[in-house]
Order: C-alpha cells, then sequence, then structure tokens
C-alpha cells in the first residue's frame, strides 16, 4: 500500500523553514535557527558501513528517535535517551559507545557504563536548548532562596531526564530523583512522599501537564521560577504556597505546537485522533486525544487501526518515519509550521563517518566525560528513578 504521507512543501502556509521565519505566537526561544542540513553523499553509506564492520563488537552504536534515517541505519538500537542509556550499561564488552543523539544523553551513558568504555559524540554542537535552559549555578542559587524563606527543607528536586549531568547531580545531592516523561507521575508521587512541595527541573510543561492532569493538582498549585528575574518572579508566599515549583524551560520542537494546531487540523481532517508529547503545552495536551512519551507515541500508532488519521504532536523525523512506516495510517504533523530538533539534526552521517573512522585509526574524538563527583551524585538520582515502584 503506498504510504498517505505528505511531505510539506516549501510554501508560506504549509512549512515555516528552519532559518527562513518566526513564529510569533511561540514561546520566547522556540524559533527555528539554522539551516537543515542536505542529505549525505551515498557515498558516505559505504564506508560508514566498512568503519563499522572494522570496529566490529568493539563499537556499539545508539541512534535517538529524533535522528534522521541516515543515521538511524547504522545503530545497533534505537529509543528515547533512557532507554538508550540503559541499553549503553548493559553491553560493557563493547569499548566504544557512538551516541547518536543530544549532549545530555551521551553525559547519561557515560555516567551509567564502565570507566573502561568511551562514550562518543559525533558532533560536540549537538545540544539540546531545554537543558541548556537550568544552568547549575542558577538553581543553586534558587535552592538558596529557598534555604532562606525556610522551606528548603519540603522541598524534594526532581529532573527531567532532558538535564545536563550537573543538574541531575544537584538532585542527588539534595534527595532528588529523575524522572522520564513516561515515569513522571511515578517519580513525582514518590517525591511527595519525601516531601510537600517538589521542584521541578527543567521543563515547565512535563511538570505541569504531570501534575495537572495525571495527579489533581490545580493550576493554581504550580508556580514558575524564571531564573532570569530577581527571586525568580515569585513572592515569598507564592513560593510557601506552591506545590510545584516549576523551572522556567521548555523544548524548542514540543513548545511550537498551539491550540490553533490542534484547532485546525480538527477542522481539515474529520475524525482525527491528536497524539501529542507531555512536553507540549498545557492548553494543547488538555485538548489532544491522547498524550505521551515517545516510546508511547510509537507504540500507539503501531496499535492503531487501519484508516485511521493521526496527527502527530512531536518531532518530525519521527513522524515522517511512522507515517511511511504505516501506509495503512494517515499519520500526519500536528502543525503546518514544520520545526525539526535543529540540534538532534547537527548529527548527520558525515559527523558519524569521521567518528567510525577515527575510531578506526585508533583516535577516539569527542569522547563525553562526566567528572567523578557529580557523576556519583547523578548516579544516586538515576538509581532513585531506577527503584521507583
Amino acid at each position: 500500500m503506498t504510504s498517505t504521507w505528505t511531505e510539506p512543501a516549501n510554501t508560506p502556509l504549509a512549512l515555516l523553514l528552519l532559518g527562513q521565519g518566526t513564529d510569533p505566537a511561540s514561546e520566547r526561544g522556540v524559533d527555528c535557527p539554522g539551516d537543515l542540513p542536505a542529505p549525505s553523499d551515498p557515498g558516505l553509506v559505504a564506508r560508514a558501513a566498512a568503519a563499522k564492520a572494522a570496529l566490529g563488537d568493539r563499537v556499539f552504536v545508539l541512534g535517538h528517535h529524533y535522528q534522521r534515517d541516515e543515521v538511524i541505519q547504522f545503530a545497533d538500537v534505537t529509543g528515547d535517551s533512557f532507554k538508550l542509556a540503559r541499553e549503553a550499561a548493559a553491553r560493557p564488552a563493547a569499548e566504544f559507545i557512538v551516541f547518536c543523539g543530544v549532549h545530555f544523553m551521551a553525559e547519561s551513558a557515560d555516567i551509567l557504563t564502565t570507566a573502561a568504555q568511551k562514550v562518543v559524540l559525533p558532533d560536540l554542537a549537538a545540544g539540546c536548548s531545554m537543558a541548556d535552559m537550568a544552568v547549575l549555578g542558577q538553581v543553586e542559587t534558587a535552592w538558596e532562596q529557598f534555604t532562606d524563606l525556610g522551606i528548603q527543607g519540603d522541598i524534594v528536586p526532581v529532573t527531567y531526564m532532558n538535564s545536563s549531568a550537573d543538574i541531575k547531580g544537584f538532585v542527588g545531592r539534595n534527595g532528588g530523583v529523575v524522572c522520564t516523561s513516561s515515569n513522571a507521575e511515578r517519580a513525582l508521587t514518590w517525591a511527595f512522599e519525601q516531601g510537600q512541595k517538589v521542584f521541578f527541573l527543567p521543563d515547565q510543561h512535563l511538570g505541569r501537564n504531570t501534575a495537572v492532569l495525571e495527579m489533581g493538582f490545580s493550576l493554581d498549585d504550580c508556580v514558575l521560577y524564571d531564573p532570569h528575574k530577581p527571586n525568580g518572579g515569585l513572592t515569598a508566599e507564592q513560593l510557601r504556597d506552591a506545590k510545584m515549583i516549576l523551572w522556567r524551560g521548555h523544548c524548542s520542537v514540543h513548545g511550537r505546537f498551539t491550540l490553533d494546531s490542534v484547532r485546525e487540523v480538527r477542522e481539515r481532517v474529520p475524525g482525527v485522533n491528536v497524539l501529542v508529547h507531555p512536553e507540549c503545552r498545557h492548553e494543547v495536551v488538555r485538548a489532544a486525544d491522547q498524550v505521551g512519551s515517545t516510546e508511547y507515541i510509537i507504540k500507539a500508532l503501531e496499535a492503531a487501526p487501519a484508516g485511521s488519521a493521526w496527527a502527530v504532536g512531536t518531532e518530525l523525523n519521527l513522524v515522517r518515519r511512522m507515517a511511511l512506516a504505516h501506509p495503512d495510517k494517515q499519520i500526519m504533523f500536528l502543525d503546518r509550521a514544520v520545526c525539526y530538533c535543529s540540534t538532534m539534526n547537527r548529527i548527520d552521517l558525515p559527523h558519524l563517518v569521521w567518528a567510525l573512522e577515527e575510531l578506526v585509526a585508533g583516535r577516539v574524538p569527542n569522547q563525553i566525560t562526566v567528572d567523578e563527583d557529580t557523576a556519583k551524585y547523578a548516579r544516586i538520582a538515576l538509581d532513585q528513578m531506577l527503584a521507583l515502584p
């Protein structure tokens, strides 16, 4: 059966090209800067295959779901960030872990693997705008403020997997836990068993959506801490009354989806199912039919009946891949204003070929290492997550 996927066209109505426009309705920081690199020279495929074959079992290649197909084809395992880190930890015989993802993911892999293994990120510019929104010094300043107010003892820090090793280490030092988009409710339930408040980093939307839609809190129970404003832009009374203190961070891709996106697709495609990631804004998640992590989205689309229509609010590479894999279903991108994850797309085939060929030559490029003290406390927070009921 022929796929129903329609590639977004280069028209003002259909596609906001990377670097060629902005959306004034978007949250600050969710424009699409830069150009998506052109598809790789097909000759690089043979070089990547040859280098990977030469390395054999010495190398283990991980590919995040948001990577481009030209990279995914060389991944030994695909998955979300935490699944990939665990897969790396489960391969102690692999001398090199080549992580086709972004920086915080490679850090987590380094924390969870052995000291003898080396984690390689093919392009060091592959960062994460959300993770970068929570800087350790700013977080420590907020924590000092909570201490001065006398509420720090009531607060349990929880950080999303999409955070730097420094932030995971901070959380581990202060009795907190790491969470993923699929176990955020379990992590918050545990946190509220330890204390009266949660300090949630760095994604405000995942924290708010989980607390309000899954745990029964009200929006009034949540306050937004802005590190760029004095005292986070909050009064002492607001901080004392809050149950959820949310860090002002967000995903630059998922933050683009709006309530208008949902309304437009429902008008255009009668009977469409709207499926979104919990990193989307609260009003978008409320308007959707289903909400879930990347793995949830994949399983939901796989299980969907033939002939059903789905508008999916997550990164475009994954949506396209699912549409092409399930031609019996109408799978489309939720918003006509398309935005790739520009940092995830830094990992292209030329960078992967270079990294693999460097390893073949006996050189270790772009090794990601986390210092021993940070890794120790980050591991405590990660282990606490693994111990959740």
